[in-house]
């Protein structure tokens, strides 16, 4: 008898609960699970907290700007000379202008909300644990556990103020960026330890509600990364309303007293506020999800690292925003997740983020950068030429009264193409992107003149652009 004749049995794919499950629900994680479930997969997103946004929407980018927001209109109304305050009601406190800032959030979450609802992703309120190469354990809050499972993950998990082990930040009078939304009192006198974006930030507020800041600065000036013009811009501003700076100082150890808190520096000196604000770095959200069980391991911050596909050494987990580092951006983490759900649809990425990418800072007042420093462009050097505009000799801004300002047109000298947009002012955030739609143009579209031959509304903050494209071009020889 023949021996029967041997039937191939058709593989099967692995059964999973969802086809893609984000971790996090900030920036990188809506722009991965929207992209996903408009190519029509099944996808779920986990987030810890009882509402979506991430840190973005609840600590972080939109807070803090709507903080920023109510101080500055707060300032204008204060300089205004068509207003004249009440003697009982010349003072705003930090728990005032929260309200604002809270209602804000509101519509964030309702918005945020209706996007996963409208787009049928489901949404776990539970932390997540790997427990397998496509498992996660997620745990809810009344402690009930279960386990999903996915072909791809995405981890969006964002991250967290750093936050040294020698620091006591369960004293009342030291806060970290997140903490220190729920500041109540009415302090006259606030330490910011750290002048980097949030630093600088926060310095801006609590200037402008009349409490004296110290800012101290692990390095020589702030915002170094900035163009050194820009930056000894926002410098001089700091000076000039009341800022006290300390550059290149370290702290050694804080110390929480019933009436204060003191600040010892390394070098020997010591500072007194009512309290201190530590905004020296931020660390990425991986140590909880035992990355182990998957063969991954973050680096000293908890970031991972990704190829350009935003993947990790676990070629079907990808990771998007603050915890791949670099660069750190709500607007970057958005796209960086929608790029990831592209590549996990198509097996590739399509697009990339820009090279030059807008970095906005939302001090009082307003600085904005794109492309290249003048310190850059000398170290390479490139024959360039500097275009300027003072804000206090534009209409627009006389008339809203926010003279103090400039925008700075960098472009090469030979094909006139635009190399750097950097703006310091009220609406720089804004006003950056008009430049920056020019610079982005190909084929010869890329030229500073394009400004000279366009006729702008007049008066408008925009017509700053014609006037810094004229006094550049006026250097040419």
């Amino acid at each position: 008898m023949e021996p029967p004749v041997a039937t191939k049995t058709k593989q099967k794919t692995p059964a999973y609960d969802f086809d893609s499950i984000i971790i996090g629900t900030g920036p990188g994680g809506e722009g991965a699970a929207m992209s996903l479930a408009k190519s029509g997969q099944r996808v779920a997103v986990i987030e810890r907290y009882q509402s979506v946004g991430g840190g973005c929407t609840h600590w972080g980018t939109i807070p803090s700007k709507a903080l920023r927001h109510s101080v500055s209109r707060y300032i204008e109304y204060k300089e205004n000379p068509l207003f004249q305050l009440d003697e009982n009601k010349t003072h705003l406190t930090f728990d005032e202008i929260l309200k604002h800032a809270a209602g804000v959030i509101r519509k964030q979450v309702r918005l945020r909300s209706s996007f996963y609802d409208r787009n049928r992703v489901t949404i776990f309120h539970a932390d997540a644990t790997f427990v397998g190469p496509h498992q996660l354990e997620i745990t809810e809050a009344d402690g009930s556990k279960q386990v999903l499972s996915a072909a791809n993950i995405v981890i969006a998990s964002g991250s967290r103020p750093y936050r040294p082990a020698s620091v006591d930040f369960n004293h009342p009078r030291i806060y970290d960026s997140d903490t220190i939304l729920s500041l109540r009192d009415d302090p006259r006198h606030v330490i910011i330890y750290g002048a980097g974006v949030i630093g600088c930030e926060y310095a801006s507020i609590f200037r402008g509600l009349g409490v004296r800041v110290d800012l101290v600065n692990n390095r020589d000036r702030l915002l170094a990364f900035m163009d050194s013009e820009i930056s000894d811009s926002l410098s001089y501003h700091f000076w000039n309303s009341g800022i006290n700076i300390r550059h290149g100082e370290e702290f050694d150890h804080i110390e929480g007293r019933d009436d204060g808190v003191v600040l010892h520096l390394k070098s020997g000196k010591k500072m007194k506020a009512d309290c201190i604000l530590f905004a020296n770095g931020r660390t990425g959200n991986t140590d909880s999800l035992n990355l182990a069980a998957v063969g991954l391991k973050a680096d000293g911050r908890g970031q991972l690292k990704v190829d350009d596909n935003y993947q990790t050494e676990v070629p079907h987990i990808y990771a998007v925003g603050d915890v791949i580092g670099y660069p750190s951006l709500a607007s970057a983490a958005y796209d960086q997740g929608r790029i990831v759900g592209t590549a996990i649809v198509k097996g590739q990425c399509e697009s990339q983020l820009i090279t030059d990418i807008p970095v906005g800072i939302y001090t009082i007042p307003e600085i904005s950068s794109v492309g290249k420093t003048e310190q850059e462009l000398t170290a390479a050097r490139i024959p360039y030429e500097v275009g300027r505009a003072q804000f206090k000799h534009l209409a627009r801004a006389q008339i809203a009264n926010t003279n103090a300002g400039s925008l700075k047109l960098l472009f090469h000298r030979e094909t006139k193409e635009i190399l750097g947009i950097h703006c310091f002012g009220e609406r720089a955030a804004e006003i950056v992107h008009i430049g920056q739609a020019i610079m982005m143009q190909k084929n010869g579209g890329n030229t500073i003149e394009y400004f000279v031959h366009t006729t702008f509304n007049y008066p408008t903050m925009a017509e700053a652009y014609r006037v810094a494209a004229l006094n550049g071009l006026n250097r040419l020889f």
